[in-house]
């Protein structure tokens, strides 16, 4: 009977610091988990472009979880959860190499992460898992958009521990360059809808500029109330000009650079919109699409399309070389799944949202 043990990682100040080694491990997990899923390393980042991200805990903690099988490390979990209104809701990751499937080490995390909610008083849950596998009998969202293997292992993993599938997000990749003139023609098709007289649009590089944190913070709040999230009852995520701040200041120590495009209402003088993207260092790695929001009450003036075009013109001026950009968007989203089929983005990965009351 093979054994299996659970233990916490310690975060540690850097990674040469002495406690850094189990961090590093659980990061070439993660990697090489991806990497047999998705057949490639699209999905590959390092341990110094996520270590700031697991040091800023002050607003979003998160604790990470090393599985051994048989003495060896196998497996890592992730546990996120807030310190505000969304305090009783937890979220769930987990990795598995391929090797150590089909040992119970993804049930003993689920059921160790679980404790650890029940401990902190969490209500709810809610896990992400990457299905690959494609055709076969599905299991569909109940948004009516989008669907999952049937009897997949994480599948049967999630619906023994009683999760329900929620939604399903579709990974997509933008192959670079694109052909010459092809972002103008965009660019300025949806020009057409929003002049500059009226939508202004702004770029920079990592830290927001300090005229703009107050509005970028409440962009970010409202990302958590008018993306779409179907039954996951994903509560509202507040930012703070504080938390902002913090956030960019861990992140100047990821050698990963922001680049941010953001549409301003002239007649208010507000921002209104804003879409974000990171490039890692090596240009030979791909970027990542992270947020985009246009405000519902300024919907309608294809501002989405608008500022993925800037972003990606901004991406071409100042870093460029990298082969494509990824990024994740809700099924149902069908709005910025045209933006992004537009533009050229095509289907990669698509992974479950699923949702349990504990």
């Amino acid at each position: 009977m093979s054994d299996i043990t659970i233990t916490e990682v310690v975060i540690p100040a850097s990674l040469d610091a002495d406690d850094a080694a189990e961090f590093l491990a659980c990061v070439e997990v993660r990697n090489a988990a991806n990497r047999h899923d998705s057949g490639g390393t699209d999905l590959d980042y390092s341990a110094e472009e996520l270590l700031p991200g697991w040091q800023k805990t002050t607003f979003e903690p998160k604790r990470m979880l090393a599985a051994r099988l048989d003495g060896r490390l196998v497996a890592r979990g992730v546990y996120e959860t807030r310190t505000d209104e969304a305090a009783d809701t937890v979220w769930l990751f987990m990795e598995v190499l391929p090797e150590a499937r089909g040992h119970g080490v993804g049930a003993a995390l689920g059921r160790r992460m679980e404790e650890m909610a029940r401990a902190e008083g969490k209500t709810r849950a809610i896990a992400y898992a990457p299905s690959w596998k494609q055709g076969g009998i599905r299991i569909p969202s109940p948004t009516g958009f989008g669907s999952v293997p049937a009897g997949t292992p994480e599948v049967r993993l999630l619906q023994s521990f009683g999760y329900t599938l929620e939604q399903v997000e579709r990974g997509s990749r933008l192959p670079l360059p694109l052909e010459p003139g092809r972002l103008e023609a965009v660019r300025d098709e949806a020009r057409r809808r929003a002049p500059e007289s009226e939508y202004r649009v702004h770029t920079w590089i990592d830290a927001t500029p300090v005229e703009w944190r107050e509005d970028i913070a409440h962009l970010l709040t409202r990302m958590s109330t008018d993306a779409p999230t179907a039954g996951l009852e994903e509560p509202e995520d507040v930012w703070t000009v504080e938390r902002l701040v913090e956030d960019e200041r861990f992140e100047q120590d990821s050698p990963r650079t922001s680049l941010t495009a953001a549409v301003e209402h002239v007649a208010s003088g507000r921002l209104v919109g804003f879409t974000e993207m990171t490039a890692p260092a090596e240009r030979d790695r791909p970027a990542s699409q992270e947020d985009t929001l246009v405000l519902r009450e300024h919907r309608g003036h294809r501002l989405g399309t608008l500022l993925k075009a800037e972003n990606l013109l901004f991406l071409e001026r100042v870093r460029p070389g990298h082969p494509a950009v990824i990024t994740y968007n809700a099924e149902e989203n069908r709005h910025m799944l045209d933006v992004n089929e537009a533009l050229g983005f095509v289907p990669f990965a698509y992974e479950g949202a699923w949702r349990k009351t504990l």
